[in-house]
């Protein structure tokens, strides 16, 4: 019994914490004034008919705050970047000069900038849904257990108090998000 209690805690942890991770994992792809790799990161590229991450078929950087440079491995990829770029709809107008891919990311707008931070909102709301989920899932799995109704109870007080600790992070992370969208 103590291993099946054990189990359902370690189990539902494991469940918010990779909440947590994917919440982190989508707010890096919201960008927030300067340029960065990641920004292009979900890019697909046409190679030889397999569609390729970006990263796979080329140096990406950041020269400076404003311009992200795309130095493919192979010169005749440069059209099938740019088209890439075009189909991700990222909203960047991507340049080449025979030897690379150059993107201008233009400042963000104050409407605009609301626009990233509700998507950041969004993106924090989603992760408590399921981090509350996590929490319905393992008060069931604690309902169905043979032991007294005194323990039931206090697992799920544990349960909640795990699921209090996981929300407050979530709020963390995403107003740190929404401070450095907001920041000009």
């Amino acid at each position: 019994m103590e291993e099946e209690i054990k189990f359902i805690i370690d189990s539902t942890r494991e469940a918010m914490g990779k909440a947590l991770q994917h919440l982190e994992k989508k707010l890096v792809n919201i960008r927030a004034g300067k340029a960065t790799p990641s920004m292009v990161a979900g890019v697909m590229v046409d190679y030889y008919g397999t569609p390729t991450p970006l990263n796979q078929v080329s140096n990406v950087n950041t020269p400076d705050g404003m311009t992200i440079s795309i130095q493919p491995w192979e010169k005749g990829l440069i059209p099938e970047i740019e088209k890439g770029i075009h189909l991700a709809n990222l909203g960047f107008n991507p340049m080449n000069n025979g030897e690379s891919v150059i993107i201008n990311v233009p400042p963000l707008t104050e409407e605009r900038r609301r626009d990233l931070a509700k998507q950041a909102k969004a993106e924090a709301e989603e992760a408590k849904i399921g981090v509350r989920n996590d929490r319905k899932n393992a008060n069931n799995e604690i309902k169905e257990l043979d032991i007294s109704e005194d323990m039931k109870k206090n697992l799920e007080i544990d349960i909640q108090t795990m699921t209090d600790t996981h929300i407050k992070r979530i709020d963390e992370i995403f107003e740190r998000k929404e401070a450095e969208i907001m920041k000009v």
